[in-house]
């Protein structure tokens, strides 16, 4: 079952879950044999009966929105769109850590470390990135957890993830980046806004799995709304 957010002609606006890989991923079986694990783009595919286009990826661990072509001409114009930076994501995430910087700008460039990890330089000739407003969502007596607001301007490998990691607030849950153990690692694509053939199109979906996410449904969706009309940092 895949939920299904926008069906048009041209393209699919889906939810993909967190803990699915995109792609197709090669795993040993209990038996020790190599087997296929079907990644999320495939799940589309059958689930629609038809060919399909990637057109930008998620993170084994992240949720959210995504945009799937359903024809030749519409994946070379939303590739196009992602290239030139017309279509704008908007991210969600948890952490138990105040960032050194409430909000602004992480802006670095990336490069691989060690055990899957990726680390933010200090050069900047190929830069990701990414602007951010940081909230609390509880009482700050009572506890750390807070809600970031992210866009990035770029679309590197881990990019979200290192961001907040350089500000010392490791998302929840991804361990990876000494992030604090939970249920699910917690980011979520939640906003996508773009044009085509001159229609606006918005979408927004809240996170339905985490029980972070879920428990505090009510005052990060306050925080959220209307997140394309923040005058976000430079």
């Amino acid at each position: 079952m895949v939920e299904v957010v926008f069906q048009h002609p041209d393209f699919y606006v889906v939810v993909k879950p967190n803990g699915i890989s995109f792609n197709d991923q090669k795993a040993l079986s209990h038996s020790g044999v190599e087997e296929t694990e079907q990644g999320f783009f495939n799940q589309c595919c059958a689930y629609f009966n038809e060919e399909l286009y990637p057109l930008h990826r998620l993170d084994k661990v992240t949720s959210g929105l995504m945009l799937l072509g359903r024809n030749k001409q519409a994946a070379q114009y939303f590739q196009r769109a992602f290239e030139q930076k017309d279509v704008e994501k908007i991210y969600i995430a948890l952490s138990n850590n105040k960032p050194k910087r409430k909000q602004g700008s992480v802006v670095g460039d990336m490069e691989k470390s060690r055990a899957g990890q990726w680390k933010l330089m200090p050069t900047k000739l190929k830069p990701a990135k990414t602007r951010f407003f940081s909230f609390s969502v509880d009482d700050e007596k009572l506890s750390r957890l807070r809600l970031y607001l992210l866009k990035p301007d770029t679309g590197k490998t881990h990019q979200l993830r290192v961001a907040l990691k350089s500000l010392s607030a490791a998302i929840l849950g991804d361990e990876l980046y000494n992030g604090q153990t939970a249920d699910r690692v917690y980011l979520h694509a939640y906003a996508l806004r773009f044009q085509y053939q001159e229609q606006d199109f918005e979408f927004y979906r809240l996170p339905n799995s985490g029980e972070q996410f879920i428990s505090h449904q009510s005052i990060i969706s306050q925080l959220v709304e209307k997140p394309f009309n923040h005058k976000w940092p430079g």
